[in-house]
């Protein structure tokens, strides 16, 4: 771990300091590391409050730092921060995501094809039944799983991916230190072998209830949808959901008993245009994802040349029709056309009909294109 992660760490470490905080620091001095080591005036003037300000000065001037960046390296929690190109790229697109992830496990890059499974703790027998087979069938798609390590529906998920021989990611209200509750701690020992424990919170961070509404926005953001097994009128899935909605996540909702209690917050979302969940065959065909083996042998198998870079250029989020791109880029219609088919297998870009392509953004950095500079 470098020293500039380190002081990430320190300001993770200062209660208050958050995204956009950690942003007025980046913008006034250029790196954490000169931000940590500001004068208190220095970062008044940033614009930071006062309060802030002292909190960042009495941290510190303490030990705790070190003592937290020594038990990190021993007990081999990794760090991962925006500026890391490892930094997952979903995650990165929401509104303030967070400055700092701390893991344990490993996230690769076959995880940006994940779905979230989450529903009530207190799980009826229908609701288990569908967790597992829709977690246990996406796992065996090529899915990655994510969920919260909660009781009930988010343990079914893991669980089911793990048997499958999924991915799976738990995403926690506490440091990752801590298990919570502490009867998963085995499945956590197995989460950490086929997947990750995620948190933003240091390690040692208890297990607070005012921790686990924030952390849901981790949870849709590293997905590409969100399903809602069961869920009562004011279940913590409904948070999750409405981050999803927020993030522009796809929102799936299994339909219940109109009577059943843990049916009304999924039948509520069905009703306010959610997707219903009848079967794992929805989401695969909503999202597109028949193609993941495909995209995955293409990422493999298939270079990357000058020619994908140059019309990866020249694509954007606004849909360009292929002649327009022949015409951008100067190349016969020949190349263009198989070029993008290529790329298209791989999942860099995406045809939205008639012929118009969008590019992908969470494909940047994929890519060791000389002339293709990578996003974080």
């Amino acid at each position: 771990m470098d020293d500039e992660k380190k002081f990430w760490v320190g300001f993770n470490l200062v209660k208050g300091v958050g995204a956009v905080r950690m942003r007025v620091l980046l913008d006034s001095f250029g790196s954490a590391e000169k931000a940590w080591n500001a004068s208190q005036e220095s970062l008044e003037i940033s614009g930071l409050p006062t309060k802030i300000v002292q909190s960042i000065i009495n941290t510190r001037n303490s030990d705790k730092l070190d003592r937290v960046w020594d038990y990190l390296i021993k007990n081999d929690i990794e760090v991962i921060m925006w500026a890391d190109k490892s930094y997952p790229r979903r995650l990165v697109e929401i509104e303030q995501p967070p400055p700092v992830l701390y893991i344990r496990g490993n996230l690769i890059d076959a995880d940006q094809w994940a779905v979230a499974v989450v529903g009530t703790r207190r799980v009826t027998p229908y609701g288990s039944q569908v967790a597992e087979e829709i977690a246990g069938s996406l796992a065996s798609n090529g899915i990655t799983i994510v969920s919260g390590l909660a009781r009930g529906t988010d343990a079914i998920a893991h669980q089911a991916a793990l048997n499958k021989g999924g991915r799976t990611l738990a995403i926690l209200g506490n440091g990752v230190d801590r298990i919570y509750p502490p009867e998963h701690r085995k499945l956590a020992e197995r989460i950490i072998t086929q997947g990750a424990l995620i948190s933003d919170y240091p390690p040692g961070t208890a297990p607070e209830s005012s921790n686990f509404p924030p952390r849901n926005r981790i949870i849709s953001g590293l997905s590409q949808a969100v399903i809602v097994v069961e869920a009562g009128e004011k279940s913590g899935a409904l948070i999750t959901a409405a981050f999803a909605i927020e993030q522009g996540r796809e929102v799936f909702a299994v339909p219940g008993n109109i009577h059943a209690v843990r049916s009304k917050g999924t039948n509520l979302l069905i009703r306010e245009g959610a997707h219903i969940l009848l079967d794992s065959q929805d989401v695969l065909e909503t999202l597109n994802f028949a193609q993941i083996s495909q995209q995955r042998v293409a990422r493999a198998t298939l270079p990357s040349n000058s020619t994908e870079a140059h019309l990866y250029e020249i694509l954007g989020h606004e849909p360009l029709h292929i002649d327009e791109i022949r015409a951008k880029s100067d190349l016969p219609i020949e190349q263009v056309t198989a070029t993008l088919t290529f790329m298209e297998l791989k999942g860099m870009i995406r045809q939205v009909g008639s012929m118009n392509y969008i590019a992908v953004l969470e494909s940047k950095g994929d890519y060791q294109i000389e002339t293709l500079e990578q996003d974080i």
